[in-house]
């Protein structure tokens, strides 16, 4: 267990596995997740979108977000319901980064081990002689 501030209201408290906030906060979250539970149990709000859920329920959208990434709210319950990638902004169902972004890191990653491996080549075609002091010229 350790010692850290508590990234909402800045008390310190112990911080554990299960809980990055302190006490207090964790309870205003459970009451907001509750809040919004309550809001999407309802058949009429299961197609909302992140913005009406925001402004039905008055819950921040960066706490909807925690709380889809944590598994708290399952997407495929709710089929309108997003969140940005958290590279570009795109809005996905899934994951953190959206198709694009995951392409782009996987060629960016595989130019890398490309260049990995090239440097290794040149390294392993070098040669190298032992000066002889005593043949100097």
């Amino acid at each position: 267990m350790n010692l850290a501030n508590c990234p909402n209201c800045g008390r310190l408290f112990v911080k554990t596995s299960f809980r990055d906030i302190c006490e207090d906060c964790y309870k205003e979250e459970e009451e907001a997740f509750e809040k919004v539970y309550r809001f999407l149990r309802k058949r009429e709000n299961r197609m909302a979108t992140m913005a009406q859920i925001v402004d039905a329920t008055g819950v921040k959208e960066s706490l909807l977000i925690k709380f889809i990434q944590s598994g708290r709210l399952k997407l495929a319950q709710f089929p309108n319901l997003t969140y940005p990638c958290a590279r570009c902004g795109a809005l996905i169902r899934q994951g953190k980064l959206c198709e694009n972004c995951l392409k782009d890191l996987n060629q960016q990653l595989e130019e890398l081990q490309k260049e990995e491996r090239k440097k290794r080549r040149q390294a392993e075609s070098i040669y190298y002689t032992k000066r002889n002091d005593e043949n100097k010229f």
